[in-house]
């Protein structure tokens, strides 16, 4: 499977540094490890290489897709939770890097601002892949678009609506990978919840480029009207203090996925899709908590919808692991 030798020893912290070329091409990998991986066909060219994944926000889906991913790919991998690493603490981001970099062939980082990721990735002489910051969420978004295309057979074109709070990682990494595809995007929610105006207009420049459409839309009918897909995340994000739940409920709940919003898009085709997890029924801890508090059975998304056929969220779940496995693969040379 070729790729662009342009992706090898990059490091992957935005998609704004990617072409739609090269974005396309990890894609097409992702589709190629996930044939290999269900043919049960061994690709482990990069035995003997070493990664190292750092969490200071603490995953499931993130953290199993590098290890298995990694494990697939013949690698080893350290994991550092909150507590096992002195990032920031008792060491600079940036000597943790240069340490880091001396005995791994490449550092992924799950946490906080993104300056933090791209200090590692400016002082390690290996690549650096950024899990989750609370600006960008680039392998989350290469995950929903082979998903996407799996399920509509194509992206450029695809009216892809996101509902809710779209100022942080999901909806500014939604927004840009739909740019840079040719994806119609759409974020619906109150004025305040749209994404920063200077990425709004990075964004826009590059649509202009690709065919496709950038709207910022308040009425969930008018938004959703055609929608090919619906995607929707957690209303209120890791780290922030439950103090906001009172009002994001109450400012968010007119954009809750459900039924009737479903019905809105006057096709039967249109499919639902959220990161994860989901507040869609009381079964967690903190939705009991807060479903309790609120009187309220579901959040963001009703279970209706969630467990419907519609929803294809466990494929994009599963697809974080091949789309992973392509971001390293392709930026530490894999051959095969």
């Amino acid at each position: 499977m070729n790729y662009p030798a342009s992706l090898v020893g990059r490091d992957f912290l935005c998609l704004l540094d990617y072409t739609p070329e090269e974005i396309g091409a990890l894609i097409d990998l992702a589709a190629h490890f996930k044939a290999l991986k269900k043919d049960r066909v061994p690709h482990n060219t990069l035995t003997g290489r070493n990664v190292a994944l750092i969490f200071e926000k603490t995953s499931t889906r993130t953290r199993c897709s590098f290890e298995v991913a990694a494990h697939d790919l013949g690698m080893s991998t350290t994991y550092l939770d909150p507590k096992a690493s002195q990032i920031g603490q008792k060491e600079t981001i940036a000597d943790t890097a240069r340490v880091l970099a001396g005995m791994y062939d490449g550092i992924e980082y799950r946490g906080f601002g993104q300056e933090i990721v791209e200090e590692l990735a400016k002082y390690s002489k290996v690549p650096v892949w950024n899990g989750l910051t609370n600006e960008y969420h680039p392998t989350q978004i290469l995950a929903d678009f082979l998903t996407i295309r799996e399920h509509l057979g194509r992206l450029a074109g695809v009216n892809f609506v996101y509902m809710g709070d779209a100022r942080y990682n999901m909806g500014n990494s939604l927004m840009i990978g739909c740019a840079k595809m040719g994806l119609n995007f759409t974020a619906c929610a109150p004025k305040a919840y749209f994404p920063d105006a200077a990425l709004i207009a990075k964004c826009e420049a590059i649509a202009a480029e690709t065919g496709a459409t950038l709207r910022f839309e308040e009425d969930p009918a008018k938004a959703v009207a055609g929608a090919d897909v619906i995607y929707t995340d957690v209303w209120v994000s890791m780290g922030e203090p439950v103090e906001v739940w009172e009002e994001r409920i109450r400012e968010l709940s007119p954009y809750q996925v459900n039924a009737d919003l479903m019905a809105m898009t006057g096709k039967d085709s249109t499919v639902f899709m959220h990161c994860l997890p989901a507040y869609h029924n009381l079964d967690t801890g903190v939705g009991r908590e807060m479903g309790a508090k609120f009187n309220r059975d579901a959040m963001e998304v009703t279970d209706e919808v969630f467990e419907s056929p519609a929803s294809i969220v466990f494929d994009e779940a599963e697809n974080r692991m091949h789309t992973i496995k392509a971001v390293m693969a392709a930026t530490l040379g894999w051959q095969g």
